[in-house]
């Protein structure tokens, strides 16, 4: 794995999970469900949770959402999800958590805006209410800043104080500085409310690469909270996960960020976990932490008008995808393991060497066999109709004999 040098942070525990110092990077998601249709959030829930989501955020807006919320966590737990939910509040969080004391137990932690309560203007009295409660609870918070609604009142003062200056700076950059300004001022006023210092998250998102990549690294800069890094409002399809892979990444080498999160547009009735997914590859792509075995596959050329190979590649990642979750706890290590697939001679037998087993498909015009390389070693050359099974086959006596099975009985 990759030494990449992390920011030291404090640590902070979200219900069992923890959250900065050396501990690994965590991946969390948030429902798009009503929190209020217990069904559909538990369902939702759980199927993020099973896709590697380590913390699951729901929106708490409503009353009725406040009501369910108990419903929801003890459901989750009543079907073996242990994941910690997190209550993400805005304008009337110190009303819920006030007037629903059962919902703000239930929850693993709170998610407060500084820009949508009452922070700096007349009085902070809504702020409060709600860091006391998180203080009574004994939860944790994740003062969370976003440019869309950072607080009008320090932006103000502070463009004020800009224009006042001999060389003002530019107004974006003003407004990163605001940014960065609100999450610590308002996590030192957190702390004169009575909340820990290490039971506070940061995190300050904006929807552009270049300027998150700014406002973070003077974040990191300043404080020693836990940071949590997405990319707000990222899109959808190819630009979301373009742009929060070219924005995470960066921040991730420099040692920056304790838990992330894709914030993916998703199609119409698309697939939700796909952000926990995206989260995951970011990491894994970087040596950061394995969550499942990758496959190399190649792109194809002209010399591969067969479709054959891709076809196999497709195969053998869904085939280690659907056995993740019984191989994950059985074999540990497994998350580990390289396969390749490749599709002829130019650079299959190289990079099936480089895999732990990997496999050469013949190209066009090439003799029709396929050589199987375990542990950089040439082991069999399969031919014939039954080269997917006898591949898949092959893997899986790799994963009995290379990682030793453990009897576990752990839930989601």
């Amino acid at each position: 794995m990759a030494q990449i040098q992390r920011r030291l942070s404090v640590v902070v525990d979200v219900g069992g999970v923890k959250v900065g110092g050396t501990h690994p990077i965590t991946v969390q998601s948030m429902t798009n469900t009503d929190t209020a249709d217990v069904t559909s959030t538990v369902n939702q829930a759980i199927a993020l949770a099973q896709a590697g989501s380590e913390l699951v955020r729901v929106t708490v807006n409503t009353e009725e959402a406040a009501r369910a919320l108990p419903k929801v966590v003890d459901t989750l737990r009543m079907f073996g999800c242990k994941v910690p939910v997190v209550g993400d509040f805005h304008y009337n969080g110190h009303i819920l958590l006030k007037k629903y004391p059962e919902c703000a137990r239930a929850l693993a932690k709170y998610r407060i805006n500084p820009g949508n309560v009452n922070i700096g203007r007349h009085t902070d009295d809504n702020y409060r209410t709600m860091v006391e409660a998180a203080v009574e609870y004994a939860k944790p918070v994740r003062i969370g800043v976003n440019w869309g609604s950072l607080d009008a009142v320090l932006l103000t003062r502070m463009m004020d104080e800009n224009a006042r200056m001999e060389h003002p700076l530019r107004a974006e950059d003003v407004m990163k500085r605001a940014i960065v300004v609100s999450a610590i001022e308002s996590a030192r006023l957190a702390e004169s409310y009575g909340l820990p210092h290490n039971r506070i998250i940061l995190s300050a998102k904006v929807s552009n690469v270049q300027d998150l990549v700014d406002v973070y690294r003077m974040l990191a800069a300043e404080c020693d909270y836990p940071l949590h890094v997405g990319l707000t409002e990222a899109g959808m399809g190819a630009k979301g996960i373009v742009a929060t892979t070219a924005a995470l990444s960066i921040l991730l080498q420099d040692g920056i960020g304790d838990t992330i999160r894709a914030s993916l547009t998703p199609a119409p009735n698309g697939d939700r976990t796909e952000e926990v997914l995206v989260s995951q590859q970011i990491l894994q792509s970087m040596g950061i932490r394995s969550f499942t075995p990758q496959v190399t596959a190649c792109p194809g050329c002209g010399r591969t008008t067969s479709t054959f190979f891709q076809e196999l590649a497709e195969q053998i990642q869904s085939y280690l995808k659907h056995q993740m979750p019984i191989w994950k706890d059985g074999y540990p290590g497994v998350e580990e393991m390289k396969v390749a697939v490749m599709g002829c001679i130019v650079n299959g037998p190289g990079e099936s060497k480089h895999a732990n087993i990997g496999i050469s498909l013949p190209g066009t015009a090439e003799e029709p066999k396929a050589p199987v390389f375990v542990d950089g070693h040439l082991v069999k050359t399969l031919r014939g109709d039954t080269i997917v099974q006898d591949f898949i086959g092959m893997l899986n006596e790799y994963v009995e004999r290379t990682y030793p099975k453990q009897e576990t009985g752990a839930a989601v």
